[in-house]
């Protein structure tokens, strides 16, 4: 088989597959999808396929997939139950409580997940990952990035690792959700370690995000401020990122373990409209 090379610096084996196409987006994060149908259910191969084009890419796209509700949480129970996560309540679609409403226009004053962020990090057990589809997207703009976690503490010298393992880090909802929920609505905060171990594949990513992480435990606050604007804009480097370019009914599924993201609000006043489905993920470790 043909090597490439990755973010990391490491040389891996292509991945082969049987009933998908993958086309990597960057050497290290982003795949485009094609070959599968994901308004229909799936075979047992294709659903192989997507989880080692997943674990592989750490985020995978499809095109052209003009899926309804029923079909999205199909889709996303191929990889385990739905994560209902309690900050995203006022947003669920009607009838459909799994399902969170993702829309900008030019009446929003915000975006969802402008900021760099693992979803829902400040959930006791953030989900698995994250199955975003769009509907309605501007004409230009509204690309949403990705950052490899893997590749970013990969980076890190020997004794920033070694100075990191062992510490966790508050992560509390009220960061990107308290100004914008009902009133005594009740926000998730969790501990979670700062590079956490990956539960299938065994490596280590960094797992703090602007998006939710207010400190680092256990150290003066000053010394936890500086230790995260450090690891804040590490893992914004270009070379572990990759872009994708929305169209309308395209679907972006991404690993919450081991890649951050962002949305990039460019378009307004135009219009960004779609629905998320999260899978259930586990207890940072």
């Amino acid at each position: 088989m043909a090597r490439r090379v990755t973010a990391s610096g490491k040389e891996t084996d292509n991945v082969e597959y049987s009933a998908i196409n993958v086309t990597p987006l960057t050497p290290g994060i982003g795949g485009i999808v094609s070959g599968v149908d994901l308004t229909r259910p799936l075979s047992n191969v294709e659903v192989e396929d997507l989880h080692r084009a997943l674990e592989d890419r750490l985020v995978i796209f499809f095109r052209d997939q003009p899926i309804d509700h029923e079909a999205h949480k199909r889709f996303a129970h191929y990889f385990g139950g739905i994560h209902i996560a309690p900050s995203t309540k006022p947003w669920q679609a009607p009838g459909h409580p799994e399902v969170t409403i993702i829309h900008a226009d030019a009446d929003s004053t915000f975006v969802a997940g402008e900021d760099w962020h693992s979803d829902m990090s400040c959930d006791a057990e953030p989900p698995l990952g994250s199955v975003l589809y769009l509907h309605t997207v501007p004409p230009v703009g509204g690309d949403t990035a990705f950052s490899n976690m893997y590749a970013a503490y990969e980076a890190l010298s020997e004794r920033m690792k070694a100075h990191l393992e062992g510490l966790n880090a508050v992560h509390d909802a009220a960061v990107g959700f308290g100004g914008i929920t009902p009133d005594g609505m009740t926000l998730p905060r969790s501990s979670h370690p700062v590079i956490r171990t990956h539960p299938t594949t065994g490596r280590k990513a960094i797992y703090v995000n602007k998006g939710f992480t207010t400190h680092i435990e256990g150290i003066p606050r000053a010394e936890s401020d500086a230790l995260l604007g450090y690891l804040f804009n590490h893992v914004q480097h270009p070379i572990f990122q990759c872009r994708f370019s929305w169209q309308a009914h395209s679907i972006a599924f991404w690993d919450n373990r081991c890649a951050q993201h962002s949305a990039i609000w460019d378009y307004f006043p135009q219009t960004r409209s779609g629905f998320r489905v999260q899978i259930l993920g586990d207890v940072p470790h």
